[in-house]
């Protein structure tokens, strides 16, 4: 890896909404940042503001000192690696390669297996926030992988986020994230239930949220999402169908361990079926209306 002044060179794969605003943080942060996405114009503005466009994943890789991809699917990474234009015909021995989506944890395990063979150390450090966290560059990042090369590259994640957390070797990162996924939608299931409670008894449901916010069962999913329960509003926020790829991340995991954890799968096979029955698209409060349906607002 290169060890002068100049370094990192970054190259990132994947311009998407979250993509977009780390990119810009990068470049805000002084970095030089080269990018790649199967459509152009997705990065065009970004090369505008000083992004270098790349023609392919080789390229991109064989410049970079680091190579981060942001994509929505572990498939979509994997498609990209192998063949004379992939990432592994580029990526030189001695860089780092970063996996910022969220995946699977054992994905995280094979990837690190992968590029240990090109002599390249790889970090799973899926992000927590949101758009507007990628926007202001207060991202959570949880990193996993080598820890010399986490080292390494804190300078370039503390540029993205405000809380970077070290949980341990490769697919830790992902497994954390997981971690935090199943609580979050445990907590969702909560919340709509209690709601639906007191719905039925004829409670204020704004002022139940009032109360429950001033005690041990406060969290963000009661400050942030529930009052689209009591507006009915479905509209996304966050659409109830990224919970999908949690449900399988999770079912991954567990595959030839004992560990069973049934309040988390009957939670995840719940929201599986209401996204199956066509409300994918709709805020993951309108979970809510398998308890209160309204069938206006769900279609």
């Amino acid at each position: 890896m290169s060890t002068d002044t100049a370094w990192p060179r970054i190259g990132f794969i994947g311009t998407g909404n979250i993509g977009q605003p780390i990119i810009r943080s990068l470049m805000r942060g002084g970095f030089r940042v080269a990018v790649w996405n199967r459509t152009p114009a997705r990065y065009a503005e970004l090369v505008a503001e000083g992004a270098m466009a790349t023609a392919t994943p080789r390229e991109l890789a064989a410049g970079s000192d680091v190579l981060i991809a942001m994509l929505m699917e572990a498939a979509h990474l994997d498609a990209l690696l192998n063949g004379p234009d992939g990432i592994l015909a580029g990526v030189r021995p001695g860089s780092i390669f970063i996996d910022m989506g969220t995946n699977p944890p054992r994905h995280a395990q094979r990837l690190a297996k992968i590029f240990a063979e090109k002599s390249v150390a790889a970090l799973d450090t899926p992000v927590q926030g949101g758009v507007k966290a990628a926007i202001d560059g207060t991202l959570t990042v949880m990193a996993g992988g080598d820890r010399d090369a986490y080292e390494r590259v804190i300078p370039i994640l503390q540029t993205v986020g405000t809380k970077i957390v070290y949980v341990g070797a490769a697919g830790a990162g992902q497994l954390t994230k997981l971690c935090h996924q199943v609580v979050l939608a445990i907590t969702l299931e909560a919340v709509t239930e209690s709601f639906a409670l007191a719905n039925v008894f004829g409670a204020d449901l704004d002022a139940v949220r009032e109360v429950l916010m001033s005690g041990l069962s406060a969290s963000p999913v009661l400050k942030n999402s529930a009052p689209r329960i009591a507006a009915r509003d479905w509209k996304p926020g966050r659409p109830i169908w990224l919970y999908d790829k949690d449900r399988t991340a999770l079912a991954e995991a567990l595959h030839g361990t004992s560990l069973e954890l049934p309040i988390a799968h009957q939670v995840f096979e719940r929201i599986h079926r209401f996204i199956a029955d066509g409300n994918g698209e709709l805020d993951e409060t309108a979970l809510y209306t398998l308890l209160d349906p309204d069938p206006v607002a769900v279609r």
